[in-house]
């Protein structure tokens, strides 16, 4: 670190420090000229680590429009697509600033599909998103009138052409960068399976594609594990069957959690009194929602244990509790920052 400054910032909701960050990486491209390398090392969280909100649009403003679609469900494409068109240096900007410098990006995919425009919200990536791309999601979501003014303002004149798109494909600005995908859910799923099959049981890759409702997800990841336990279908015990991706979780009460979290207690209720059947969901960066657990563990003892202590696990659901659940029960998965992020990792196993 003696050459590479730090700038600690909040995620998922972006702050001050991040900002002032941002701007220091904005001057120092925008001086890069065509003799010059800039290196980008992008990683899922850089939407939330790199917030330079567009003029006249405040900290402030990108912080309550960002808590607004980090509670509706939307998905991360479409979270992306709108803080690309209230950003200045999202969705290929940061790519226009570093023009005519050779830009290299090493990317480690936090998305489904890998995405060059949607990771970190592609500040060196074509944007394949639009204005009206960005406008859909507030409709869908019915945030017309609970986003601040001044993003409603610009997202509206740049659906007329008042104001500049973000930088798409083919423009001169790319013409120097290369953006290369270095790690990915796929790879860490291949990983996990390994190691499923040196520990003694069937790896079966369920999909690194899953997305959608974290709690119907859950359940029905519960259903295959309880089918290969009844009848070998699809797979015989010993087996250990492996997703990954990036669910969503609709907000409905006041708890405290992540979808991770909320996967395990789904689990917990669908596995509740089968013998032999474990389940784990865990973010791979170490983190999962504004907690300090990765995931959890949930089997088919985890509800009389919590009964046992007065827990009602429907209510922590219900409620999106799980992380305070969890941790009664003695079943969160603490790992610290990993020091990477591509998604989640579920596993579901039996002997």
């Amino acid at each position: 670190m003696k050459r590479i400054g730090l700038n600690e910032c909040g995620h998922p909701v972006p702050d001050a420090a991040g900002v002032e960050g941002a701007r220091k990486i904005a001057a120092l491209v925008a001086e890069a000229t065509a003799e010059d390398l800039v290196l980008c090392l992008i990683s899922g969280g850089a939407s939330a680590l790199l917030p330079l909100p567009a003029e006249p649009i405040t900290l402030e403003e990108k912080q309550e429009t960002t808590r607004l679609l980090l509670a509706c469900g939307a998905t991360i494409q479409e979270i992306n697509a709108v803080r690309k068109h209230i950003s200045a240096i999202k969705g290929g900007q940061l790519a226009r600033l570093a023009a005519p410098a050779t830009v290299i990006a090493l990317l480690l995919s936090d998305v489904i599909g890998d995405p060059l425009d949607v990771i970190g919200s592609g500040p060196t990536a074509a944007d394949e998103s639009t204005f009206a791309t960005a406008w859909s999601v507030i409709e869908k979501y019915a945030l017309q009138d609970r986003i601040p003014a001044v993003t409603r303002h610009r997202l509206e004149a740049g659906m007329f052409g008042e104001i500049d798109e973000t930088p798409k494909p083919g423009e001169a600005c790319f013409r120097r960068v290369q953006n290369l995908i270095v790690g990915s859910n796929r790879l860490a799923v291949d990983a996990a399976a390994r190691d499923a099959r040196e520990r003694g049981y069937k790896p079966v890759v369920l999909s690194t594609l899953i997305e959608g409702e974290t709690r119907d997800i859950a359940s029905m990841h519960a259903a295959i594990l309880k089918e290969a336990i009844a009848s070998g279908r699809p797979a015989r015990p010993p087996v250990c069957f492996i997703s990954g991706g990036e669910t969503t979780v609709t907000l409905r009460g006041d708890g405290l959690g992540g979808r991770n979290q909320e996967f395990a207690l789904a689990c917990a209720l669908a596995l509740d009194g089968v013998a032999g059947a474990v389940a784990l969901s865990g973010g791979t960066d170490g983190t999962d929602g504004p907690t300090d657990a990765a995931g959890a563990l949930a089997d088919g003892l985890t509800l009389a244990r919590a009964r046992a202590l007065g827990l009602d696990a429907a209510a922590a659901l219900e409620r999106n509790d799980s992380y305070r659940f969890f941790d009664a029960v003695g079943d969160l998965i603490r790992t610290g920052p990993t020091g990477t992020n591509v998604m989640d990792v579920h596993l579901l196993l039996t002997r």
